[in-house]
């Protein structure tokens, strides 16, 4: 009778341990993917932030993932100075955003990446299209990693094909991935599909842009949870969503298609992922002999970074080092 409440007690908390793993498990999804946050997220418009984007004209298009999802871009396009007589070389940006919003607020500050890069590189067409994954915005669907690697390839797609009706098209296209967060591996994992990719024409595919990016989450996992007592960490083998950027490196320095220049820019006071990622990040490039750059962002927070005129400098500066001398 003495030691039955203790026991009650103790069988308490394992069923409490057991029932938060099964719900960690089960909704991973819903976890891990937030695009109804904040409320009313999916009716924003681009209208509403226009007239913040300091004179960049933003658009929309509708593409069809390989599936059949219907999923949405935000497209703008600005020409830098010229100092050549020579034609504007094509530059294209796509970014993909983390796991949280929707598009159009983004846009102010995506803007003020594309004014730097116009005022900083001359004699080029940047144009920076944004992915909403399926689920987000306007797009349809519910995400998942699969689901979001197949949307980033769409985009990747629409992008080629964009190129070859513009009046540049004679211009080999110059292409650049940036990610922020979870958007990192869904770029890391583009990166990876395309390098690995039987194709014998030249790699348009340039540079690799990872903002605030963690290993994979499993190695999140760990670094959030790493007292013995709890079993998080553990629960690794039943993630659907392994979103290993690590994974993606290994498979793009295998490929032996040319150099691809990463450029890692991490929140000095990140909030989310430890500073350890980016360094085993930029360790592992190292290893594999990928050209590889990190900064710190002083000051900046998870989502702060791209919005800090040196965090800003620094993904200009990213670009111009992956697209070299045009």
């Amino acid at each position: 009778a003495i030691a039955l409440p203790p026991a009650l007690f103790t069988g308490l908390l394992i069923s409490l341990w057991i029932q938060k793993c099964i719900a960690l498990v089960v909704f991973q999804n819903r976890i891990i993917y937030m695009p109804g946050m904040p409320p009313n997220s999916s009716l924003e418009r681009i209208e509403d932030y226009q007239r913040q984007c300091r004179g960049v004209q933003w658009r929309e298009e509708k593409i069809c993932a390989q599936d059949g999802t219907h999923l949405f871009l935000c497209v703008a396009s600005v020409d830098s100075c010229r100092d050549t007589e020579k034609p504007l070389r094509p530059v294209y940006v796509l970014y993909f955003q983390g796991n949280a919003g929707s598009t159009p607020p983004r846009l102010p500050d995506l803007s003020a990446i594309l004014t730097l890069l116009q005022t900083s590189i001359p004699n080029a067409r940047f144009t920076l299209i944004c992915l909403s994954y399926r689920g987000y915005w306007k797009s349809s669907g519910r995400p998942h990693e699969a689901g979001l690697n197949t949307d980033a390839a769409a985009a990747y797609s629409w992008t080629l094909a964009h190129h070859s009706r513009s009046a540049l098209h004679a211009q080999p296209p110059l292409v650049v991935l940036w990610g922020h967060s979870i958007g990192a591996a869904i770029a890391s994992s583009l990166a990876a599909r395309v390098f690995a990719a039987e194709n014998s024409q030249p790699l348009p595919l340039k540079g690799l842009v990872l903002e605030t990016p963690f290993v994979s989450a499993r190695a999140m996992l760990a670094a959030l949870y790493p007292q013995k007592w709890l079993p998080y960490k553990h629960l690794w083998p039943f993630l659907r969503n392994p979103l290993d950027t690590e994974k993606s490196l290994q498979i793009i320095a295998a490929s032996g298609r040319g150099r691809l220049k990463v450029d890692i820019v991490q929140a000095a006071r990140d909030e989310l992922v430890p500073e350890s990622q980016a360094e085993q990040l930029e360790e592992q490039c190292r290893r594999l002999n990928i050209d590889v750059m990190r900064t710190s962002v002083a000051g900046a927070f998870h989502n702060e970074a791209s919005y800090k005129p040196q965090g800003r400098m620094a993904i200009v500066a990213a670009i111009e080092n992956a697209l070299g001398s045009l």
